[in-house]
């Protein structure tokens, strides 16, 4: 019997101890849940409240859009309707049936409208954008199909024209962009984007038309035209290099460090180099553009692709005349650079100058029109390519349309020219110059195509 009572006070005991621990467990479920439910309380009523204030700020705006007349009808021009049904998700949820609306800047475009009107004078014209009407609308029409943009809903594309012509003045007159914009119209970063893809348009569609090579007919008669003015035979073009001022680049600022600028200005100078062949009346025949201002005229030349022609043999009979800059090799021809010259090297070097002058008045004519050739731009390094290959072309265009300059607009290059060390490259090419020096001397300011190499 104490055995029993033993066992049922034991079972009573365990009884109890499991409605204790029962309860415990109960109240800690039920204390976590009131507190996760406070909680979720709380974050519900700050969204409620985030979301009234947002409703009242909302309902103050349409307010004041309404004092302020935008929802009439006669809304102004520079306020543009967004999307096809012109309600936002938040207004078709609430059905005030609102239109979403895009601001866009109201800039002038007057002194562009003035400019582009058929009664505008030529001349001024001329005076603004370097080249006539005709000349410009030819442009425009070649260009067209690589720079025409289709509207959108929701602007109007900035048409062909006005394209082209913000281009073209940011060239001519080398203006700030902030300027640009207000002439024009327009913001600042959409005149920059419009240079950068219209120089690249020029200098892709019309590069390959109006800088070329030319075929055997043309360099005939350019022999012809440089014999008839020198005396001197087989001569198919001018070459000269002139340099570009940078800012000072990031990456490689010693390549492009320029020695002579530096010490000619008492300023640290930057630059990239232009080499470029001219026929006899100046215009482009080949270029080669964006090597560092640290290079020589001869290495530019090494880097060129009419180097390449030469060396291989693609130029056959014809000489290309430089300064004492270049050396003395097959197809280049220089003039004599040692002192104490003879009577038939002076001669020479007389004749060779009036040649060499061809190629340098024609890069003076080429600075003098595109003035941001000029002065440093704040273009980046791999635009500038682009930039300068639309100013040949458009430099060719104006040259064979036969466009006049402005004399107020000419510009004066200085001779950078360093002998390099070894002047003479082919001993060949040394005997054919003394044949050419000796025969200008003895036969009357002539000579012959014998004196060809």
């Amino acid at each position: 019997m104490l055995d029993e009572e033993a066992k049922q006070e034991q079972e009573q005991e365990q009884e109890f101890q499991w409605f204790t621990d029962s309860d415990q467990r109960t109240d800690f479920f039920e204390s976590g849940y009131n507190e996760k439910f406070e909680e979720i309380n709380g974050f519900f009523d700050q969204f409620e409240s985030q979301y009234s204030e947002m409703k009242q700020l909302d309902d103050s705006r349409n307010k004041r859009a309404r004092k302020s007349g935008l929802t009439d009808t006669t809304a102004p021009a520079n306020i543009v309707p967004v999307g096809s049904d012109n309600v936002s998700p938040s207004q078709a949820a609430t059905g005030s049936g609102q239109q979403r609306r895009l601001w866009v800047k109201d800039r002038s475009k007057d002194w562009w409208d003035k400019c582009n009107h058929p009664d505008f004078p030529d001349e001024e014209f001329k005076r603004a954008f370097r080249m006539s009407k005709a000349t410009f609308n030819m442009v425009c029409e070649e260009l067209e199909p690589a720079v025409m943009k289709k509207n959108t809903m929701l602007r109007d594309a900035i048409p062909v024209r006005q394209r082209v012509a913000v281009c073209i003045w940011r060239l001519a007159t080398g203006e700030p962009l902030r300027m640009v914009s207000k002439r024009f119209g327009l913001g600042i970063s959409t005149c920059h984007k419009l240079v950068l893809e219209v120089s690249a348009a020029i200098k892709t569609v019309l590069m390959p038309k109006f800088v070329q090579w030319p075929d055997e007919i043309k360099t005939k008669r350019i022999k012809q035209e440089f014999e008839s003015a020198t005396g001197i035979p087989n001569v198919g073009g001018s070459i000269y290099t002139t340099h570009i001022p940078i800012i000072a680049p990031k990456a490689s600022v010693a390549a492009y460090f320029n020695k002579k600028h530096t010490e000619r200005n008492q300023k640290t100078s930057y630059s990239i180099t232009l080499q470029g062949v001219t026929d006899q009346n100046g215009a482009f025949t080949d270029v080669c553009i964006g090597w560092p201002g640290s290079m020589s005229d001869d290495q530019v030349l090494e880097k060129s692709a009419f180097y390449q022609r030469a060396t291989r043999g693609y130029l056959r009979d014809v000489w290309v005349v430089g300064n004492k800059g270049y050396p003395l090799m097959d197809r280049v021809l220089v003039p004599y650079s040692h002192q104490n010259l003879t009577w038939a090297q002076h001669a020479f070097n007389e004749k060779i100058g009036e040649i060499e002058k061809v190629a340098k008045e024609a890069f003076a004519r080429l600075k003098g029109r595109w003035s941001c050739l000029q002065k440093r731009t704040e273009m980046k390094l791999q635009d500038l390519p682009n930039v300068l290959g639309a100013c040949c072309v458009l430099h060719n265009i104006c040259e064979m349309r036969n466009e006049t300059m402005d004399p107020e607009l000419k510009f004066e290059l200085f001779d950078d020219e360093v002998v390099p060390e070894n002047n003479i490259r082919s001993p060949a090419a040394a005997q054919a110059r003394d044949h050419i020096a000796h025969n200008l001397l003895h036969h009357g300011g002539r000579t012959t195509s014998a004196g060809f190499l």
